[in-house]
């Protein structure tokens, strides 16, 4: 079927460019239009949730208490000084009309809370209009450049929930800008270096910002159908153009191999049928791990999840439609305008007699040696995921010095502790005051609490804040939580609890009951593609086994570098000293699909070879040397794309690229050049194993390289051992 894809992509190879160049201008103009169009909101919350269902009563009923805008006033004088209130009040008068629903103020509350610890400082909570989050954001615009306007020698700062996102949302969208422009002059140097050539270097760079546009695109249309969160852009962007210039490095690689010998139509029709399928393969399976992050009942998951299995595609798409039409357009003259010349491969380098060649035989020679030290390294590595500490998002992710994340870190430490993020008890079913002051009462007696107030009462509906002295994604504040849910609700009544920590608990449970079934599903579809590719029963839960070797070693260093603060000033960021349940979840879905991905070329160039050869050892030593240089530049070139984007301003988004490119490091290095090999020489023939049905299952349906027959399997393996 590839053989004659690439044939038909030949004949009609103007057609497709025309259609392309037609799908190029429709991106440019208006899938970039995606930005306007992002739910600013992080999207963490779990809905149908405790937590959740707190919040949409006390709204309900006793209406909006969610800090919108927090104003931050400083000034030399007291805030009892008659001045500074008077300063204050007519700032927030000369506000423009009809953008703001409610404003606190000390003044107007007599809240402690509102005042800082030496009494210079206060803040003001404005809940904006509108019925929708989009019209609060237009409400901020318009009231934004007003807010800081304070005389009387006093300053004013501007934070909140609106403040943080609007703050993060420019900070992303400046972030894809920066990094594009980082990356890709670097990418084209390595591209020349790799190919030699100018003309064969830009191809995968091409493919790669058709990605990048084609990913907008698809976003966009997300944006008409589910809310999309602002951070899927960052995400899709990098995953996008490292996938692009990974296929189209894979597929370039092999035309030029092939048009050596054959004619243009021979070449790209070879190509397709063995490049292009393990792009098919790849890509696929990238989509299979991704889409586990749909179970998950998180909104920024789910988005992540739409938006990365629609750039997978669109990556997919390009390499197999674009690219082979550039190369049936180029023919030789891909090579052409070359800065040095092209070495062409030794007659025995294809046979696994190069230098990748002779590093799988050193493996292979004392395989027991190399899988056992480099299994106790993954481990190692991973051992301080164990101690992880699931924490929230907050402004916290921000650089130092941005304006959102000062008001947040001085209303942590110059105010009462959790001033804005307490945790809610809401109480419905009763209007017995007594009740509920009792019911406060046991509250604050709880180990760790320093108070519950009643900040909101309406017929049977109450609200209480209860204060902590812990931070809010400590594991005390947690066990508070638990400790309040179990506190007996006043007679006839029924408590749902809520707040920052609270979400945070229940987004835990969310994803501990859903991620079981993740893995039963994305496995066992992993497995049933890879076994269609290879024909095997054990290659399959070797490759699943091994990623995840790979990824707690990934995770493990996450632990170390964001969690305690390691390498903080030369990353240039702040450890909370937790990290949000969510980010592993996104990351495994990646890595996951791209560790299948260097798995799948290399396999799929060892199954050709033990098609030739019915050699298992031969076989692996020629698929390492023939993909070991083209998966290292691979990983570099996804490296130069990933370490571009970790240089966001954005914690988690960092911490997302950072663990990419230890994960791809890891993957290129220690795992494909050290254990696959180990372990397959381990398995010997037993790698091409599969019961006699889902053998005959694989000889009709399997996908496989090239035209050479599936007869492997029924090959005597040469007796190799003593060779070696």
């Amino acid at each position: 079927m590839f053989e004659q894809w690439g044939r038909w992509v030949h004949r009609r190879r103007r057609w497709v460019l025309g259609a392309a160049a037609a799908a190029l201008v429709f991106a440019g103009v208006w899938g970039t239009g995606v930005f306007g169009a992002l739910s600013a909101a992080g999207g963490f919350a779990t809905p149908g949730s405790e937590s959740a269902r707190a919040s949409e009563i006390a709204e309900r009923d006793l209406g909006r208490e969610e800090a919108d805008v927090i104003v931050l006033y400083r000034g030399r004088t007291n805030v009892d000084d008659p001045a500074f209130r008077a300063e204050v009040e007519k700032s927030l008068r000369a506000l423009p009309a009809g953008h703001v629903a409610e404003t606190l103020t000390y003044w107007t509350t007599r809240s402690p809370q509102f005042v800082s610890t030496d009494r210079t400082a206060t803040y003001a909570v404005l809940r904006l209009a509108g019925a929708d989050e989009g019209a609060r954001h237009d409400a901020y615009e318009e009231i934004r450049d007003d807010l800081t306007k304070v005389g009387g020698g006093l300053t004013a700062q501007v934070g909140g929930t609106i403040g943080t996102e609007v703050a993060v949302n420019e900070r992303v969208s400046s972030d894809i800008g920066r990094a594009e422009g980082m990356a890709m002059p670097v990418l084209l140097v390595l591209l020349v270096v790799i190919f030699g050539g100018l003309v064969a270097a830009s191809l995968p760079l091409l493919v790669g910002g058709l990605a990048i546009l084609g990913s907008f695109t698809a976003l966009h249309l997300l944006t008409y159908v589910t809310d999309v969160s602002i951070f899927a852009v960052n995400i899709t962007t990098f995953l996008g153009l490292g996938l692009a210039i990974d296929y189209g490095l894979f597929v370039v690689s092999r035309f030029r191999e092939e048009i050596r010998s054959k004619s243009v139509e021979d070449a790209l029709a070879a190509t397709m049928a063995t490049a292009g399928r393990t792009v098919a393969v790849s890509g696929v399976t990238v989509a299979v791990s991704l889409s586990g992050l749909l179970m998950f009942e998180q909104n920024f998951l789910v988005s992540m999840g739409y938006g990365g299995i629609a750039t997978v595609f669109v990556c997919m798409i390009g390499a197999l439609t674009v690219l082979p039409a550039l190369l049936a357009v180029l023919g030789p003259k891909v090579d052409a305008l070359p800065l040095r010349r092209a070495r062409k491969a030794g007659a025995g380098r294809g046979r696994g007699e190069g230098a990748w060649g002779r590093l799988a035989h050193s493996v292979m020679r004392r395989p027991v040696v190399y899988a056992v030290a480099t299994v106790a390294l993954l481990l190692a590595l991973g051992a301080p995921f164990l101690r992880i500490n699931w924490g929230g998002v907050d402004a916290r992710v921000l650089p130092t010095g941005t304006e959102a994340r000062v008001v947040a870190e001085t209303l942590e430490t110059r105010f009462p502790r959790n001033a804005t993020s307490p945790i809610e008890a809401v109480v419905t079913g009763t209007s017995d005051r007594a009740a509920i002051t009792a019911y406060g009462e046991r509250l604050a007696a709880l180990p760790g609490a320093t108070g519950a107030t009643v900040t909101g009462s309406d017929g049977t509906t109450t609200r209480i804040a209860l204060r902590y002295a812990a931070k809010p994604d400590s594991d005390a504040a947690r066990d508070l939580v638990g400790a309040v849910r179990d506190v007996p609700a006043p007679p006839g009544a029924r408590v749902h609890v809520g707040g920052e920590t609270a979400e945070i608990v229940d987004q835990l449970d969310s994803i501990g009951a859903t991620l079981p079934w993740v893995a039963l599903i994305v496995g066992g579809a992993t497995f049933v593609l890879l076994f269609l590719a290879f024909g095997s029963v054990l290659l399959p839960l070797k490759a699943i086994l091994m990623n995840t070797l790979s990824l707690s070693a990934t995770f493990g260093a996450v632990v170390l570098i964001f969690q305690d603060g390691n390498l903080s000033g030369l990353l240039d960021f702040t450890a909370t000293g937790a990290i949000a349940p969510a980010m592993p979840i996104l990351m495994l879905a990646m890595l996951f699909g791209i560790s299948m991905d260097y798995e799948v070329f290399l396999l799929s160039r060892v199954r050709e070879q033990y098609d030739l050869t019915g050699s298992n050892t031969e076989a692996v030593a020629a698929g390492v040397q023939r993909t070991g240089a083209i998966i290292t530049s691979a990983a570099l070139l996804f490296i130069v794309v990933i370490g571009a984007f970790a240089t966001s301003g954005v914690t988690f988004i960092k911490m997302t690229g950072v663990g990419m490119v230890i994960a791809i490091l890891v993957d290129a290095t220690i795992v494909r050049a050290l254990l696959v090999p180990a372990t397959m020489r381990l398995l010997g023939r037993a790698n091409w194993w599969a019961p006699g049905p889902l053998a005959r299952l694989y000889h009709r349906y399997g996908i496989r390289e090239g035209d050479a027959p599936a007869a492997a399997a029924v090959r005597t393996e040469p007796a190799l051992a003593q060779a070696e």
